[in-house]
C-alpha cells in the first residue's frame, strides 16, 4: 500500500487541491501551540499578562486533562470583543505592519481559536464600566455571547483538553508528570513577572483545592523584587549563592543572578533564560551559559542562573515558531559574547568565594540525630583566647615513651602569627591535619583547606596568565594534515581560522572542500588533526560556536597545575600555608579547584557550638 498516496483525488487519481475549513485548521494550529496541559497553561496566562492583570490564579485537575481555569484582574474584553478573540490571527497587540517590533508576549492570534477546537473553551469577562460577557466554544462550535456575573477582569475556563482529538490524549504523560509541568510555566513566568502575584492550586476532586505554589507581587525595585521572587520560587538557597548581573553593552543588557560555581548542579534544571521578558528555550543561549563556566565546572555538572537579556525589539525575532520558546538575533555574536564576558567577569569577581552550601553540607555531615528527650544544656561563657592557651598548656599529658603518633592522625600545630590575620577572609592558618588540611581561624569561626585542589586552581590561573601575555606557541607540521569535509563543513570551520590561529590551530583551504591542517597549538604535544577538526565541528553544530580548542588547551594547563602544584602528604610549615591562604583570596576563582569542587569549607563558630549543645 502507498502511504503517500493523495487523500483527495479526482476521477484520475491525480491530487485534487482544496481549501480546509476552519474546524481542520484551528486543530492543525493546536497541534503547533498546545503540545500539552502546559502548553495551554502558559499561553493563558501569557494572555493576562498581555491584558495588564497584576494577579493572576491558575486552577487544574487531574494534571490540567479535565480543568484548567486561569483567573485575572486585568483589563478585560467586552461582548464584543469575545467572538473576535475567537478568531484566527485575530489580536488586540500588534497591527500587522512589523513583526519585528513585538513588544508582548502573544500576537499570533492562534491560542483561544486553537483551545476551543480541541476543548471546550468558556471565557468569561468584563472590562471596567461595562457588563460581564460570556463566550463558549465547544470543539470549535461557538455559541452567542450571552450575559454573565463577575467583578473585573477575565476567566478562561478549559475542559477537558483534547476531547475533539482524542487521539493526542495518548500522548499525554501521566497526571503527575503533567502536574508538574504546569508548574514549571507558571514558575519560569513568576520570574519573568516579580512584580505580579501567581497562585497555583490543584483542584482535582473539587472544593478549594491544594495550593501548590503561591508568588506575591514584590514591590520596589527590579532587582530587590526579583531578589525576593528567586528567593521564593528557587529557594534561599540559590539566591544566598548568586551573583548579581547587571552588564550593557552596544544597546544589549543582560541582568538576572548567576550562581557561584560550587553551588552547580547535576543537571540543568536551574537554567532560566528570558528574553525581553519571554521565557525561552533556547540552545544558542544555553550553550553561551555553559560556555561561560566551562573554565570552573567539569562537564557532568550544570551551572544554575536566572537571566534576563534585554534588546530593542528590532534585534531579536520572535516570530519563529508558534510556541515562541525560540528565538533570532539579528547579531548572535555580540548577544553569546555579553553573556560569556559578563558571566565570567562576575565570577572573576566573585574572588575565592565559595558557596555557603558547602559549609552546611559539612555541618550536615557532622550533625547526629537528636535523643528524644535531649537533656539539658548548661551554657558557660567563652574564655578568653589567652586564658583557653594556659588551661590547655595545663592539661596536656606529659610525653610518654614508646608511644609514636599514627601519622594519619598527625597534627601540624602552628603558633599564632605576630600579626593577627584571623580578620583576613580565610583567616590565619593554625594546624595541618592529615598532611593535606590546612585548619584556618577567622574571627567568626573556622576554615577548612584543600590544599593540594588550593594550589591547584593558582598554579593553574598563573599558567592560563602566561599564556594571554605570550601566547599560544603553534607546531608546524612537516606534511601537513589534509581533512576531507563537506563544502558546508568547510566553510564553517574556514570562517573560524583567524580564532583558532590564536589559539595555535591553523588551517586553510586546500582546494574543493579540503582543508589542510598546517599548525597545532604546541602545548597538546601529539595530536590527530582530523579528528581535532571534526569535535570543533560537532561542537559548532550542536553549541553555533566552539570553545574546544581552547578547551583543550586549558585542559593540559589543568594537568600541569596538578603536577605543579602542593601534593597531599607534605607537611607544610606556618609561613608556607598563611602564604597559600593570602594568594587565595587575591586570585579569582580560587574558591573551587579546576574541576569545580571546593577548594575550603568555612564553618561559623555559632553552628560549631550548635553542634555540642551550645545553643
Amino acid at each position: 500500500m502507498n502511504q503517500h498516496a493523495p487523500k483527495i483525488s479526482d476521477a484520475s487519481g491525480r491530487p485534487v487541491i482544496r481549501q480546509l475549513d476552519e474546524a481542520a485548521v484551528n486543530r492543525i494550529a493546536a497541534g503547533e501551540v498546545v503540545e500539552r496541559p502546559a502548553s495551554a497553561v502558559k499561553e493563558l496566562v501569557e494572555n493576562a499578562l498581555d491584558a495588564g492583570a497584576t494577579r493572576i490564579t491558575v486552577d487544574y485537575a487531574d494534571g490540567g486533562k479535565t480543568l484548567i481555569r486561569v483567573t485575572d484582574d486585568g483589563c478585560g474584553m467586552t461582548g464584543a470583543d469575545l467572538p473576535l478573540a475567537l478568531s484566527r490571527h485575530a489580536t488586540s497587540k500588534i497591527d500587522g505592519s512589523d513583526l519585528l517590533d513585538i513588544r508582548s508576549f502573544g500576537f499570533r492570534g492562534e491560542a483561544l481559536p486553537s483551545l476551543g477546537s480541541v476543548g471546550r473553551l468558556t471565557i468569561t469577562s468584563r472590562v471596567q464600566g461595562e457588563e460581564a460577557a460570556q463566550i463558549a466554544v465547544t470543539g470549535g462550535r461557538v455559541a452567542p455571547v450571552k450575559p454573565a456575573a463577575l467583578s473585573r477582569g477575565t476567566v478562561v475556563e478549559l475542559r477537558d483538553l483534547f476531547f475533539a482529538v482524542p487521539a493526542r490524549l495518548k500522548f499525554l504523560r501521566s497526571d503527575r508528570a503533567e502536574s508538574q509541568a504546569i508548574a514549571d510555566v507558571v514558575r519560569r513566568l513568576a520570574m519573568a513577572e516579580p512584580t505580579v502575584g501567581f497562585t497555583l492550586r490543584d483542584v482535582t476532586g473539587g472544593g478549594d483545592g491544594r495550593v501548590v505554589f503561591r508568588a506575591d507581587p514584590e514591590p520596589g525595585d527590579f532587582f530587590d523584587a526579583l531578589h525576593r521572587r528567586l528567593a521564593a520560587v528557587l529557594g534561599t538557597e540559590f539566591i544566598d549563592n548568586a551573583l548579581k548581573i547587571d552588564v550593557e553593552r552596544e544597546g544589549l543588557r543582560l541582568s538576572g543572578y548567576a550562581a557561584l560555581p560550587t553551588y552547580s548542579r547535576g543537571s540543568s534544571v536551574q537554567q532560566y533564560l528570558f528574553v525581553n521578558g519571554r521565557p525561552v528555550l533556547d540552545r544558542a543561549l544555553f550553550g553561551a551559559l555553559r560556555a561561560a563556566y566551562f573554565d570552573v565546572l567539569s562537564r557532568d555538572r550544570h551551572p544554575a542562573a536566572v537571566l534576563n537579556l534585554i534588546c530593542d525589539p528590532q534585534r531579536v525575532d520572535v516570530n519563529v515558531h508558534p510556541a515562541k520558546a525560540e528565538v533570532r538575533f539579528r547579531e548572535p555574536e555580540a548577544v553569546r559574547s555579553l553573556i560569556i564576558t559578563s558571566l565570567r567577569t562576575a565570577l572573576s569577581g566573585a574572588g575565592h568565594r565559595a558557596s555557603s552550601t558547602v559549609g552546611t553540607a559539612t555541618l550536615a555531615a557532622f550533625a547526629q540525630e537528636p535523643p528524644a528527650f535531649a537533656p539539658r544544656v548548661y551554657q558557660m561563657e567563652r574564655p578568653s583566647q589567652g586564658a583557653l592557651s594556659r588551661a590547655l598548656a595545663y592539661q596536656a599529658p606529659p610525653p610518654q615513651p614508646g608511644f609514636a603518633e599514627a601519622p594519619s592522625a598527625r597534627v601540624e600545630a602552628v603558633a599564632p602569627p605576630a600579626s593577627d590575620l584571623t580578620e583576613r577572609p580565610l583567616g590565619a592558618a593554625r594546624a595541618q591535619v592529615h598532611e593535606n588540611y590546612i585548619i584556618a581561624q577567622t574571627a567568626t569561626g573556622m576554615v577548612i583547606v584543600d590544599q593540594h585542589a588550593a594550589h591547584e586552581r593558582l598554579v593553574y590561573e598563573r599558567l592560563k596568565r602566561q599564556m594571554a601575555e605570550s601566547g599560544i606557541a603553534a607546531q608546524a607540521l612537516l606534511i601537513p594534515d589534509i581533512v576531507e569535509l563537506s563544502p558546508t563543513d568547510a566553510a564553517r570551520i574556514l570562517d573560524l581560522s583567524v580564532d583558532l590561529y590564536r589559539l595555535g590551530l591553523g588551517i586553510e583551504a586546500f582546494g574543493g572542500s579540503a582543508i589542510a591542517v598546517r599548525e597545532v597549538p604546541a602545548i597538546l604535544g601529539q595530536v590527530d588533526a582530523t579528528a581535532l577538526i571534526r569535535d570543533v565541528l560537532d561542537e559548532l553544530s550542536d553549541l553555533g560556536d566552539s570553545q574546544l580548542v581552547q578547551t583543550k588547551i586549558e585542559a593540559v594547563l589543568s594537568r600541569m597545575a596538578c603536577h605543579g602544584s602542593v601534593r597531599s602528604g607534605r607537611q607544610m610549615r606556618a609561613e608556607e600555608m598563611n602564604a597559600l591562604l593570602r594568594e587565595m583570596e587575591a586570585t579569582p576563582l580560587s574558591g573551587q579547584c579546576n574541576h569545580g569542587r571546593p577548594t575550603y569549607v568555612e564553618l561559623k563558630l555559632s553552628d560549631i557550638e550548635k553542634l555540642f549543645g551550645r545553643r
